[in-house]
């Protein structure tokens, strides 16, 4: 049987961008399925559609499950500004937002896939179990699961809410407000260095906002070169003087507050990080 593998691209685009967050990654995965679909026995294939999309979900949840053993968080770029046919596959991908993707990386390959498939796209949960390898059942609890993880995302201590927080610290750091750090640290605080950002041992581990706020104000003078951006899933500031990253900093916000701060300097630990950029779009 002879496949139309241009007529579909474009769904199975939107499959794989709406499952890896990444433009580039997407083109990969549907490069991928084109490079299998020639050499694949499609004589039995009855929905070309459905197979396509079981063979791109495949390919990504592959590259999804990579990527969280590598720790890696996809650059995400806004989505093309036009607007097409309402009904295209493309449009019902972009239109849940790009702020839903930064959401998403905080699911499991297994969670992320279920929604997507599912919630997106519309496939029946028993073609997103055999993706899985896992039972009907187990799809439905996967994507039960993701839509409460992605519902959590708009509460209070959702990511925009928790960027706010980071925004605020790094804002009061820069100007030495030491009452306004106060405020913003939750009294247990912790803040965990490793050995390259805290050489001195009995520096790794702070405790309490008093400690860790008189930490903080030592860090202004190089709150010149931070930014704020998103590292696996958490709010995070990155220190980047001569647009060279030297320490990350990910934060755990809770009501409104920081509850932990984990600090990163090691170049080798640095260099597996793959932060979203800063934009609004991705907050929001």
């Amino acid at each position: 049987m002879e496949i139309d593998f241009p007529a579909h691209r474009e769904h199975l685009y939107a499959v794989a961008r709406h499952m890896l967050g990444s433009p580039s990654e997407a083109d990969d995965a549907v490069q991928e399925a084109w490079l299998r679909l020639a050499t694949a026995d499609t004589g039995d294939v009855r929905n070309v559609r459905a197979w396509l999309t079981t063979v791109v979900a495949r390919i990504c949840l592959d590259m999804l499950r990579a990527r969280r053993a590598r720790r890696e968080v996809p650059m995400v770029a806004p989505p093309p500004g036009d607007e097409p046919d309402p009904q295209d596959d493309v449009v019902r991908a972009e239109a849940v937002g790009v702020a839903l993707l930064v959401t998403l990386d905080m699911l499991t390959p297994a969670e992320r896939l279920a929604f997507v498939l599912h919630d997106v796209f519309a496939v029946p949960f028993e073609e997103i179990a055999e993706i899985l390898g896992r039972s009907t059942a187990a799809a439905k609890m996967l994507a039960s699961r993701a839509r409460r993880r992605v519902r959590a995302a708009g509460s209070p201590d959702g990511l925009p809410s928790r960027r706010t927080v980071v925004e605020a610290f790094l804002a009061a750091a820069r100007d030495g407000d030491f009452a306004r750090l106060l405020d913003l640290l939750d009294p247990d605080v912790t803040a965990r260095a490793d050995a390259y950002a805290a050489p001195d041992a009995a520096a790794t581990l702070l405790r309490g906002a008093q400690t860790v706020a008189r930490q903080a104000l030592t860090f202004a003078h190089r709150a010149g070169h931070a930014r704020v951006a998103l590292v696996d899933g958490a709010p995070a500031i990155l220190v980047e003087p001569h647009g060279r990253l030297v320490t990350a900093m990910t934060f755990t916000v809770e009501g409104g507050r920081v509850r932990a701060i984990d600090i990163v300097a090691d170049p080798g630990a640095l260099a597996r990080l793959r932060p979203h950029v800063q934009s609004s779009d991705l907050w929001h």
